[in-house]
């Protein structure tokens, strides 16, 4: 398991543009008097001058100069950012917004619900819609009734025809009877038609739809006032959902909507919420939301369950970014820029609606065409993180002061943990002891770091550097055999 320390090194080595072996970075010879050189393998090794690493006796390979240690860019080779998966996408304006996710229930508007339900009493003489779920049509006949009072008033109106005319309020008032006891018209133009009184009459469906609800067999006597039919009109439905109450006052009637069924994963279904409720649930702390969707080809079925999405806070013609480009460093949010030939600026932005897909909008630090890193920013992030660190150590201008190397700098280190490190006092995250200052220059970074390296003559393992000995053997942590320090270590 690598150490913290290690860790650093570790990232050092990955990041800073500097090789060994294949391949040697491009310097500016302007500036090759500022240049620090370091190993590749032991980054802790940072020289004003070139020449040989004295833990394993590699070439040191320029760091970086003087001259970029006040700017804020972060370079790495364009060559290393494409292996640690560096990518980049220009920002564009684009609309911004969220969707609420929650479960509906699919049910018969009550807007497309009708009642069979006589104004009189009889006999059911016929039954032709005799199962609950049938599709019945508007007009179509549900059942013959024979009801002594409907043929009492068949009797009066015939009579008022043929002893005082159509047109006599006798006639009128007869006729006005049956129409309020729901006979249609080609019904009564039957009776007058036929010229007396029929036995059973025809109840017809008032609307088109299915038979939700059937209360009458064949015979079965039928009283004035009793709900016989239930009928409901499924081209389109209702969906009733549950919203949490934080999230009631983003959701409004006419907002767009989407349903998807769990039998038909990938398939949307497009609606609107048509209502919400006045009243909150006092137990459950939910509002309930009325949505409406057409019902093409009645797939949805009046008692299902479906995954509703309400879309909210839209906002159009906005510039955003993915989610995953921000980094929140607590007070402050930063996005890193590509400026060409492997530079990268942090530009510090205030965002706004974080909505889906996994997009941000960014109300100010960015503008259009910018090209923002989305993907390896936090391998930027740290490489950033580490040259303030370095900048720290080895002070403003390494190149002042080549002659005794005395560039001195000031680190906080744990006396429990030594490889906390600090660029300031507080205390360890580890066992929460004050951090102590520690000072030294680049040569004495085995001070600064807390842990001593091997010196030439000295055994020592290229996976645990604080692993010493003056004998050859095997790392204790590890099992690697150790190696020997030092010019003698390449013969």
């Amino acid at each position: 398991m690598m150490r913290p320390l290690h860790i650093v090194f570790f990232l050092l080595a990955v990041l800073l543009p500097a090789g060994c072996g294949d391949s040697a970075p491009t310097q500016d010879p302007t500036s090759a008097a500022d240049t620090l050189y370091t190993c590749s393998m032991h980054p802790n090794v940072v020289q004003p001058e070139p020449g040989q690493c004295p833990i394993c006796g590699m070439d040191l390979t320029p760091m970086r100069s003087s001259s970029s240690s006040t700017s804020t860019d972060v370079v790495i080779d364009p060559a290393i950012a494409q292996q640690v998966g560096v990518q980049v996408e220009p920002v564009h304006r684009q609309p911004v917004f969220r969707h609420l996710r929650t479960i509906g229930q699919v049910e018969v508007g009550e807007d497309e619900l009708a009642v069979v339900n006589l104004r009189y009493s009889g006999w059911v003489e016929k039954l032709y819609v005799d199962k609950t779920g049938d599709p019945v049509t508007k007009g179509q006949v549900l059942f013959d009734i024979y009801s002594p009072e409907l043929v009492n008033a068949q009797e009066e109106y015939l009579l008022a025809l043929r002893t005082q005319g159509a047109d006599s309020p006798l006639a009128r008032s007869s006729r006005r009877k049956l129409e309020l006891w729901n006979l249609g018209e080609r019904d009564i133009a039957s009776i007058v038609t036929a010229g007396e009184a029929r036995r059973a009459l025809p109840v017809r469906a008032p609307q088109s739809g299915f038979v939700l609800h059937k209360d009458l067999v064949e015979g079965g006597r039928v009283s004035a006032g009793q709900d016989v039919y239930r009928i409901g009109n499924l081209r389109r439905i209702w969906v009733t959902a549950e919203i949490y109450e934080h999230d009631a006052p983003w959701v409004e009637v006419d907002q767009p909507a989407q349903m998807e069924l769990s039998y038909q994963p990938g398939e949307v279904l497009e609606g609107k919420v048509s209502y919400i409720y006045p009243t909150l649930d006092a137990k459950s702390r939910t509002l309930t939301v009325r949505l409406e969707f057409e019902n093409r080809g009645i797939r949805l079925k009046p008692g299902m369950f479906a995954t509703v999405y309400i879309e909210y806070r839209r906002k159009n013609d906005v510039i955003a970014v993915p989610s995953e480009a921000i980094l929140h460093t607590g007070r402050r949010s930063l996005v890193f820029v590509s400026t060409g030939d492997g530079h990268y600026a942090p530009r510090e932005v205030t965002t706004g609606l974080v909505g889906d897909r996994h997009m941000t909008e960014v109300l100010s630090g960015l503008n259009e065409g910018d090209l923002a890193v989305v993907s390896g920013q936090f391998l930027i992030d740290s490489e950033s993180q580490l040259q303030e660190a370095l900048r720290k150590m080895v002070g403003p201008d390494p190149a002042a002061d080549h002659s005794d190397h005395a560039h001195h700098t000031e680190v906080f280190s744990c006396p429990m943990h030594p490889e906390v490190l600090s660029a300031e006092a507080g205390r360890c995250p580890e066992c929460g002891m004050d951090l102590e200052s520690r000072a030294g220059a680049p040569e004495e970074l085995e001070e600064v770091f807390g842990v001593r390296t091997a010196h030439a003559g000295e055994y020592t393992c290229p996976m645990h550097p604080e692993v010493i000995s003056d004998k050859p053997g095997r790392c204790p942590e590890c099992g690697m055999f150790l190696e020997l320090v030092g010019p003698e270590a390449s013969k």
